[in-house]
């Protein structure tokens, strides 16, 4: 059985430190609960779009830090971390004076050892402004709970991002996400109320039938009022939704997961078999 902390955490606005100083407070909670990980929201530490507040821009300079606290965190609470996704900006190495901010994805071990890191590929349209898409192919990578995937937020809208993952033995797919009920836009809205609920609850599912994985989604929260979703949860085949954080608000709840269910469903699937057939047809392999 493996214990999943998701922490529905809602990032103030431009104010790193304390964001930070209250994720590290559920992590400790989460540990002592017993929590085998901890997962935290995309851009937990704050709203990092440059007309909002370019001081803030400039902290992400200093994401090392945070990761480095992440990491001694870890180690000292034997519990395995994914930091949300943190916004790392650095110098691009092939221009001189341009600097480039990528949207950034950690899975830190129960010692404190970063097993693998993810920049974001497939940006949200307002995203695209500011944030640059991150070209390293995805990867699969073994942590003490099995191999682990990560993708973040407007990613769980592309199946083969699962596919690359799962081909490669990802058991559990971790996703960080900043998802709020108004990216549906006005026209969205009015045809559904619901309907980034309604998007992120399917497709969460989804993925996890058609993959025979974990699908692990940690949202931000907040206030209904401020159009935030919500809906943090763990999903996986055969079960649906196995646990989640009621309610938009912020807030931690502990899912307990049997990974056994994962054999059970491939048995009766036969998903992976299928991507490692030397006639699969859809031009991919195990």
């Amino acid at each position: 059985m493996v214990k999943i902390a998701l922490i529905q955490l809602h990032p103030e606005p431009h104010k790193i430190e304390s964001n930070h100083a209250r994720a590290v407070e559920y992590i400790r909670k989460a540990a002592k609960a017993g929590a085998m990980l901890a997962v935290l929201p995309e851009f937990h530490l704050a709203d990092f779009h440059p007309t909002h507040d370019e001081s803030v821009r400039r902290r992400c300079a200093d994401y090392q830090t945070h990761l480095a606290t992440y990491c001694a965190l870890a180690r000292e609470c034997n519990i395995n971390i994914v930091p949300g996704s943190l916004a790392e900006l650095r110098e691009d190495p092939a221009t001189t004076g341009v600097e480039r901010l990528f949207n950034v994805a950690y899975f830190i071990d129960n010692t404190g050892r970063v097993c693998g890191r993810y920049e974001k590929r497939n940006l949200w349209i307002p995203e695209r402004e500011f944030v640059d898409r991150g070209t390293a192919e995805h990867v699969a990578f073994d942590t003490p709970l099995g191999k682990v995937g990560l993708l973040i937020c407007w990613d769980l809208a592309f199946p083969e991002a699962f596919r690359e993952l799962v081909r490669q033995g990802a058991r559990m797919i971790v996703v960080p996400a900043y998802w709020k009920m108004d990216d549906a836009g006005e026209v969205g809205r009015r045809r559904n109320p619901e309907s980034e609920r309604v998007f992120v609850d399917a497709a969460v599912v989804s993925r996890a039938f058609e993959n025979t994985a974990a699908v692990v989604f940690c949202n931000v929260g907040g206030a209904v009022e401020e159009g935030y979703a919500g809906a943090s949860q763990v999903a996986m085949p055969l079960l649906g939704c196995a646990g989640r954080v009621e309610g938009c608000e912020e807030g931690m709840n502990i899912v307990e997961v049997d990974m056994g269910v994962l054999d059970e469903a491939e048995g009766v699937y036969k998903v992976r078999e299928d991507l490692g057939r030397a006639d699969w047809h859809y031009g991919y392999r195990k």
